[in-house]
């Protein structure tokens, strides 16, 4: 798992230090060209070397569900803001990492048994879904754009910009954090406000403009 998720946010563009005390994957870490530390992810002098109080996010994705409540819970004592994606392996572990601090949880074997269904019930938007969200050779992705401070997006309909009609972008959905809703396929009278999360599906080059 570790080695998927270097690889993906090598692709993104994204510096990162792995941590890996298992000799065993150093060299896996080797061939990818990956910047590693040898330390232990729990404690706090491993996460201080690698940069944890200023870095943006974590990834606790140890096999261990323990380790990664304790990393957790070490990250957010480090760096409150730091946003931190953690695994459980158990189902009673989940509550335990959001009250450590966690910021997403993602249990593997649920997803893969919610994917494995889908394969089965919707093989097509399933297959779409996958081509889009990690097909690195296809010019079409899903990507997130956050309406920041100052946007000319802010306190505008989606009618009044540009993302259809000059990126040939559609959005999707429009997530507001602070109401914690969702708002799908929205219209164009939609008002953007600042701090909302547009889900946008279109050109890679465009999305990246």
């Amino acid at each position: 798992m570790g080695t998927h998720i270097c690889e993906e946010l090598s692709h993104a563009g994204v510096d990162f230090v792995a941590i890996e005390n298992n000799h065993a994957n150093h060299h896996k870490l080797d061939e990818l060209g990956f910047l590693y530390d040898e330390g232990d992810a729990t404690h706090d002098t491993t996460l201080e070397r690698v940069g944890v109080k200023w870095a943006k996010g974590l990834v606790a994705g140890l096999s261990n569900d323990a380790e990664n409540v304790f990393t957790t819970l070490t990250a957010k004592f480090l760096n409150p803001k730091i946003f931190v994606v953690a695994r459980a392996v158990e189902f009673e572990t989940e509550p335990k990492l959001l009250k450590a601090g966690a910021d997403r949880v993602v249990k593997p074997y649920e997803l893969g048994g919610v994917r494995m269904a889908s394969l089965l019930l919707r093989p097509g938007v399933a297959d779409f879904i996958e081509i889009v969200a990690a097909n690195r050779n296809l010019d079409l992705q899903i990507e997130e754009i956050v309406v920041k401070k100052g946007s000319k997006m802010d306190k505008k309909s989606l009618a009044q910009l540009p993302i259809r009609t000059e990126f040939n972008t559609i959005i999707v959905s429009i997530q507001n954090d602070e109401k914690g809703i969702f708002a799908y396929n929205p219209t164009g009278d939609t008002i953007v406000d600042e701090g909302n999360k547009l889900i946008a599906i279109g050109e890679r080059n465009n999305l990246e403009s």
